[in-house]
């Protein structure tokens, strides 16, 4: 796929300030979100459905588009209230919604078909394969995942016509984005519900085969380094892609304008075919903005150490130097060298791959300051400089090398924290923040749309006017009286040129003008005056106009949810009696559940040359053993689909888009599983349609929305897991790699994973099991099993009869006791009551309802 047009650049709102920001700063479209929910960053501000149309004058007055952000999961009772709010979008000429949730793709193309929708990145889309799904339901462009390489991305490129867009700049999700329950899990925050606890940015202690790894100063072992992929900007276009987006929804104004400003030039840059030079001043601008580290992320390939040096988890800033001394209630600091080469590390790893050497880091009165204290990295020492001195001299002007003593107003410092060798930070720059705010506070446009102008001028005719922007809007407009002839200055292209470029505090620009001069025409001054200000305004009318688009007039929804007809296949109608799967992890977990008696098996191996075994060992049992897919699939992965379908399995338990198109297309039965977030009866319907026979429900459905999908759909379509150890992060990030290998990634690493079992220990001293699978991706899954058992009689009545365990590790008498309570609870021989208390006290750590407790704490996490 090659576009040619210059690629967007797409920047992140919170506020109106942040537009403004996007806007003078040089950004070509905006995405924002509702203040009424259904986005993926519920703690930004956001915006009214009442202000879009004024928000979306501001932006196509000004030359942008305006994206609304409809990116997470949406829960049946919410289909109705999306309905109005996707008609108000429609409406107010929004130019596209990021769209997560499968069902409400197909809601939006039956209410206004003319709506462009973009595929969030939490649709989990990595491979043309799955792009391919969401092409066919009706996205007209896809955000990536993160976790694609620049490789990955030109193999995607040439394998699909679909717009790609990519992240290029902000922070990093360790977890796969729509893939990530931890928030969920332990505090009932869903991340694919905009409410991310950022568990990630914890600290955790390694437990490797039962005995803590001292780890030193790394703690942070989820946390990643914010991704800045400036330098990699001509490689991106280069492979095709249309649109390069910043993340940064919650972040400040000044943030947006900062980091818009240095990728609009590095855009033009590359697109000029220079190269886009970012001094060492630039970069720490940048930095100061937020900054965890920059880094590549995933784009140059897997560096788990890079990625995350596990040293810090929240903003630092920039690397100032280190203390050398503590006196007087100063603190004497050593700047850091002014050189950083390629292939050198700063104290957060390894330097994106750039060499700059020109000046370090400066230093000045009022800047913010923190210092490495062994302190929680949520509450750092440090404060504002109130002097800065060098030599026995007090500065006025920064400090850029050297040694400098810095003091501080009195109490701003616990000076028992600060000792020598502990690095410095500078956090701030009031005097940057301050000129980044003055190019959005202004009243005089920073950015203009520049505007061409072709003029025709002859004695006895009107002057006539053709502009066109560079953003496509065009008009022709004539003078409101006729030309004379001239007796001494005739019209000339430089007057015009001058005339009609007066543009002033307007936000257009004229680039050129060219005039088509028949005699000696001329026209009052004023008459041009006036001329201009109609050009003004016709421009600013036809930007602002709103696209022509058909909206349903009657609600779709009901109309989407009228039931089908008669079953297709014999699996549409729901069994006379409950049926429970097992889903096993091992060759040995396999063997005793055949053994106990179980003949409907789920196979999810980490080593899927097991899987033929597992496959003859369940048919000798006289089992149904179907087998699970990978939860992502990467463009040089089909064939593991094609080694999956070779094995004579009853069917795919398949977890991603690709799998499922690849089984449908291969006629091989499958089950949609919990991973592609059916949330909705729209959703379900759509992954029947796409060959599912079942349905897992979404792990992010409390019980009373997980009833709520079973009313609205065919139960027979459901299938909900009832025990399981919540799939908390699923990580392209090794951590197996990242701490207990020499090696860098799965070519070198040794693989650790297949002779270590890791555990990583939270701050409330639960220890969460680490596995990693056949793509070297990472699981942690919570310590605690998640029972459903009481939940399990309603579901009953509601006509649910398929019914999953997921075993993790256990063995033995502890596998047995789990499978036998769910065998006799779905039989009636025992109570829900009676088999949560079992569990409760049969299990070392007891057991949790989890994401299906009927009232849960959302602060629980924190």
């Amino acid at each position: 796929m090659t576009h040619r047009s210059k690629p967007e650049l797409l920047a992140p709102a919170g506020d109106r300030d942040c537009i403004r920001a996007a806007i003078e700063n040089g950004a070509d479209a905006v995405y924002f979100g509702l203040d009424s929910g259904f986005n993926a960053r519920a703690r930004a501000k956001n915006f009214a459905p009442a202000e879009l149309p004024e928000i979306m004058a501001e932006l196509h007055g000004r030359g942008l588009a305006g994206y609304v952000t409809l990116n997470t999961l949406i829960f049946p009772s919410e289909l109705p209230e999306v309905e109005t709010h996707v008609r108000e979008v429609a409406a107010a000429g929004v130019d596209a919604v990021l769209v997560q949730d499968l069902g409400l793709v197909r809601l939006i193309r039956a209410i206004c078909p003319d709506l462009p929708i973009h595929a969030s990145t939490q649709m989990t889309l990595t491979s043309s394969q799955s792009i391919a799904a969401a092409q066919e339901l009706g996205a007209s462009r896809v955000v990536l995942a993160r976790e694609c390489s620049l490789d990955e991305i030109h193999r995607i490129g040439r394998e699909t016509t679909m717009p790609l867009e990519v992240f290029v700049h902000g922070a990093l999700c360790v977890a796969y984005s729509g893939q990530c329950l931890t928030s969920e899990s332990l505090g009932g925050r869903s991340a694919n519900r905009g409410q991310c606890a950022q568990a990630c940015r914890l600290p955790y202690d390694l437990v490797c085969d039962g005995r803590d790894v001292d780890l030193g100063e790394q703690k942070y072992l989820l946390s990643p380094q914010d991704l800045a992929a400036f330098d990699l900007i001509p490689q991106l276009i280069e492979a095709g892609v249309c649109s390069f987006k910043i993340e940064g929804r919650l972040k400040t104004p000044e943030y947006v304008a900062n980091i818009v400003r240095h990728y609009r030039q590095a855009i033009d840059a590359a697109w000029a075919g220079r190269p886009a030079e970012f001094s060492p001043r630039d970069v720490e601008e940048m930095e100061l903005s937020f900054s965890r580290g920059f880094s590549p992320g995933w784009l140059q390939g897997c560096d788990h150490k890079m990625l995350v040096p596990a040293l810090s988890s929240s903003k630092r800033g920039v690397l100032l130097g280190h203390v050398t001394a503590v006196r007087r209630e100063r603190v004497v600091v050593q700047l850091r060298s002014p050189t950083l080469r390629v292939g050198q590390t700063n104290a957060n790893g390894p330097l994106p791959d750039q060499a700059h050497t020109e000046c370090g880091p400066t230093i000045k009165r009022g800047d913010g300051v923190s210092f490495d204290c062994g302190q929680p990295v949520d509450d750092p020492q440090g404060g504002r400089v109130y002097e800065v001195f060098q030599n026995g001299r007090l500065l006025t002007e920064p400090a850029t090398s050297g040694v400098v003593e810095l003091a501080f107003a009195h109490g701003a410092l616990t000076w028992s924290e600060i000792r020598p060798g502990q690095r410095v930070w500078k956090t701030d720059d009031p005097e940057l923040t301050s000129r980044l705010r003055k190019t959005f506070t202004g009243t005089v446009p920073q950015r203009r749309t520049v505007v061409h102008l072709a003029i025709r001028a002859a004695p006895g005719q009107l002057l006539e006017v053709s502009a066109t922007t560079e953003s496509g809007v065009s008009c022709v407009l004539s003078s409101a009286q006729a030309c004379e002839l001239a007796r001494k200055h005739p019209l000339t292209e430089e007057t015009l040129s001058e005339q009609l470029g007066r543009l002033g505090a307007t936000p257009f620009e004229l680039r050129s003008v060219t005039a088509e001069i028949v005699g000696r025409p001329m026209l009052p001054l004023s008459v041009l005056g006036k001329l201009r200000h109609a050009l003004v305004a016709r421009l600013t009318e036809l930007s602002q106009a709103l696209p022509t688009r058909v909206i349903a007039e009657e609600r779709v929804l009901p109309k989407l949810r009228t039931p089908e007809d008669t079953p297709r296949q014999a699996w549409d109608v729901a069994p006379s009696k409950p049926r429970l799967w097992v889903l096993c992890r091992s060759l040995a977990q396999l063997r005793e559940v055949l053994a106990a008696g179980m003949r409907l098996v789920y196979v999810d191996f980490q080593d899927i040359r097991e899987y033929r075994e597992a496959v003859s060992e369940g048919h000798a049992a006289g089992a149904e053993t179907w087998l699970a897919t990978p939860r992502i699939q990467k463009p040089d992965e089909m064939g593991i689909f094609h080694a999956l379908a070779k094995h004579g399995a009853k069917g795919i338990l398949a977890r991603n888009m690709g799998g499922l198109r690849f089984y449908r297309e291969h006629g091989i039965r499958a089950i949609a599983d919990f991973s592609l977030n059916c949330a909705n009866d729209l959703t379900a319907r759509y992954l029947r349609e796409q060959g599912a026979e079942r349905v897992t429900a979404s792990y992010d459905l409390n019980r009373e929305q997980l009833f709520d999908l079973v009313a609205a759909s065919n139960p027979a379509w459901v299938e909900v897991v009832v025990h399981q150890h919540m799939p908390m992060f699923h990580m392209e990030h090794c951590v197996f790699c990242a701490v207990l290998s020499p090696g860098t990634n799965k070519t070198n690493c040794g693989r650790p994973c297949d002779t270590h079992q890791v555990k990583l220990r939270d701050r409330i001293g639960m220890e969460h099991p680490l596995v990693a699978d056949v793509g070297c991706r990472n699981t942690l899954f919570n310590a605690v099993p998640q029972s459903a058992a009481e939940a399990v009689p309603q579901l009953l009545a509601a006509g649910v009869r398929n019914f999953r365990v997921e075993l993790l590790d256990a063995a033995g008498h502890a596998l047995l006791d789990v499978l036998d309570l769910y065998r006799r609870l779905l039989a009636g021989v025992v109570t829900a009551k009676e088999v949560w208390s079992k569990l409760q006290a049969s299990n070392r750590v007891g057991v949790t309802r989890g994401t299906l407790e009927e009232r849960r704490n959302p602060l629980a996490i924190l």
